[in-house]
């Protein structure tokens, strides 16, 4: 057996990853480091599918799907996952998100969603472990503010992920708010750290409202989100059962 590959990401934080799935992910996500040819596992032929030994899942949250999308070919994914003990899915496809056998985390603006409107899943499922919201400075009118106001009236948790672009054009208009800089293991235009705190100050006083990363640190070892909601979601599934 190869080596496991960490995403240099999460080393550190109290998860590791797993993808079931070959190739590239069929949602096509512009600019998604994954399917880019930047991804941690290129060449993606030669490391798909991806799956951490158990020796190193001991007491760790296994993320199923930093890559892919988990309610692609769905049935190989739910196998993988009944192999670990602690483990949540990602999927930025919203069906059936209840039928899944643990927390889920969706993107609620993939793709040609990005910076259009953000999905609105009702009735919101027990298992939704937060939702993701793609940001950047010129969709928060149409995408960021809907899907928080949305989210969090019903108790669910908005994890705010500050786009970074490699190849997508920025707005002529945003493009002073963004500078070049490495982040984790690629070169991406990044959103500013002054923009990223105006945003967040906006929801200072939504204790449901988080960023991806924080101070402009982008590990996961100092951000916690996943770690916190996966126990959240755990321990309120836990007293939906005890009550039935």
């Amino acid at each position: 057996m190869k080596d496991y590959i960490w995403n240099p990401k999460v080393k550190g934080s109290g998860i590791i990853t797993a993808i079931p799935q070959k190739g590239a992910c069929p949602n096509k996500c512009e600019d998604c480091f994954f399917q880019s040819g930047r991804s941690y596992l290129e060449p993606l032929k030669e490391n798909l599918p991806h799956y951490p030994p158990d020796k190193l899942t001991a007491n760790r949250v296994v993320r199923i799907n930093d890559g892919n999308d988990s309610n692609v070919e769905r049935a190989l994914v739910e196998r993988m996952a009944q192999h670990y003990q602690m483990y949540f899915f990602n999927t930025a496809i919203d069906r059936d998100l209840e039928k899944f056998s643990g927390p889920v985390v969706l993107t609620v603006n993939p793709h040609v969603l990005t910076d259009k409107y953000p999905l609105k899943v009702s009735p919101i499922p027990d298992n939704l472990m937060f939702v993701r919201v793609r940001t950047n400075v010129w969709n928060l009118d149409s995408v960021v503010k809907p899907a928080v106001e949305y989210y969090t009236e019903r108790g669910v948790a908005v994890v705010l992920t500050f786009m970074a672009y490699y190849t997508e054009k920025i707005p002529e208009a945003n493009k002073s708010c963004y500078e070049w800089k490495k982040r984790t293991l690629n070169s991406y235009w990044v959103l500013k750290q002054v923009f990223v705190e105006r945003i967040m100050e906006d929801y200072i006083r939504n204790p449901f409202v988080y960023s991806c990363g924080v101070k402009g640190r982008y590990e996961c070892t100092f951000c916690g989100n996943c770690v916190r909601e996966y126990f959240n979601a755990m321990d309120r599934l836990r007293g939906i059962t005890t009550r039935k």
